[in-house]
């Protein structure tokens, strides 16, 4: 029964996204209304990944601007199926992300400020930093906001396999279905993606 529903799903998502490629503005908005949760579960799942923007933003705040991105994106771009739909939108989010960790991030931003000063009183009372803390400090958040934008950089065909499996915590042998793929190489290519991204970020992360 669950099976008939996610397809049914499936099936309404993708006449929307037709109809609403060809102009017809109520499919669009009827489109992200059906989509709403899933989105909304999406940004979620990424943002636990930016360590730096989740101290400051919460879920909502993430979602609505990816949103404004996503309907920006498809005055321009028309995806033609529910999974480039949806990658489409991993990929708006996740700029957001970005923009925010930049923000947030760097020599001059929110969390290298607020660090810092823990930093110097923990200091004065001869208190080191607690795994916890070491966790967001801001060398640490700045490697986690460059590896995003390595996953951002790689081949559509690599990106989207990192997508479903790490931002959309879809499993392997999912994954594989959605991809209409062997599962034998679908793990290949996901081996290939984090050994690439290991070597680049020379195991700082």
């Amino acid at each position: 029964m669950a099976e008939k529903s996610s397809t049914d799903t499936t099936d309404v998502t993708q006449r929307l996204l037709v109809q609403a490629n060809a102009g017809d503005e109520a499919s669009r908005e009827q489109l992200f209304q059906h989509c709403c949760e899933r989105l909304e579960r999406l940004a979620r799942k990424m943002l636990v990944d930016f360590p730096t923007v989740r101290r400051w933003e919460q879920t909502d705040d993430v979602f609505q601007n990816g949103a404004v991105r996503l309907v920006r994106a498809l005055q321009d771009v028309k995806p033609d199926s529910v999974r480039h739909f949806y990658a489409l939108a991993a990929i708006q989010i996740r700029r957001e992300l970005l923009d925010m960790a930049r923000h947030y991030g760097g020599a001059n931003g929110q969390a290298h400020t607020l660090e810092s000063a823990h930093v110097t009183r923990r200091e004065s009372r001869s208190v080191g930093l607690e795994a916890s803390d070491r966790s967001n400090a801001p060398d640490r958040l700045a490697s986690w906001t460059e590896l995003h934008m390595l996953i951002e950089k790689l081949p559509d065909e690599e990106r989207e396999v990192c997508e479903l499996l790490w931002y959309q915590g879809l499993t392997q042998p999912q994954a594989a279905e959605v991809l209409q793929m062997p599962l034998r190489t679908l793990k290949r290519r996901w081996q290939k993606v984090r050994l690439k991204l290991h070597e680049v970020c020379n195991d700082r992360i």
